[in-house]
């Protein structure tokens, strides 16, 4: 059995604009769940209090929301420029791992989940032009002409190269000098 046919398909893309200039750090906004008083937030809480600001110091770009919720379990909540969410639940996790899995969440794109490719090539602006055939950079004309046709039929000359013009014109001295001697 196929396991690939259970994966979302999707194409093959980059974040946007990273590898052409500066990179951008996917990571928009990040929102951080926990209880006041329950037990199971002591390792956000003390996140918060000790390293929040010098995450937010490295991490300038991010937006960081600290949400205090009443008898819940503590959780991460991480949004990317493409649109992503990844939800994170730190229920009795120690701060220093909260600050190891926010640090993975900033350097992620956001889409890490194994995706099904359908194609290896993917362009957001196609062609306008359509797809290309033997008659696209052709006259009109000479589709709908009725053969044999006397203008259509005659062979093409093109005009003189500059090389044929040197050509002509040193076999000219040449039997001009082969005349005097």
């Amino acid at each position: 059995m196929n396991h690939s046919q259970f994966l979302v398909s999707g194409f093959l893309r980059a974040p946007i604009y990273n590898g052409i200039g500066r990179q951008i750090n996917q990571l928009q906004r990040v929102t951080l769940k926990f209880c006041k008083s329950h037990g199971s937030s002591q390792g956000m809480r003390n996140f918060i209090e000790n390293n929040l600001v010098d995450f937010a110091k490295q991490n300038d770009s991010v937006v960081l929301y600290v949400k205090p919720r009443r008898h819940r379990s503590p959780v991460i909540v991480a949004e990317y420029l493409n649109g992503d969410r990844k939800w994170m639940s730190c229920h009795n996790r120690p701060s220093e791992e909260i600050l190891k899995w926010l640090s993975l969440l900033s350097l992620q794109a956001g889409d890490t989940e194994p995706i099904r490719y359908r194609k290896h090539w993917h362009t957001d602006v196609p062609s306008i032009q359509g797809p290309w055939n033997p008659f696209t950079h052709k006259n009109p004309g000479h589709i709908i002409a009725e053969y044999p046709h006397e203008g259509l039929g005659r062979v093409f000359k093109a005009p003189q190269s500059a090389t044929e013009k040197l050509l002509k014109i040193a076999k000219k001295r040449n039997e001009s000098e082969n005349k005097k001697e």
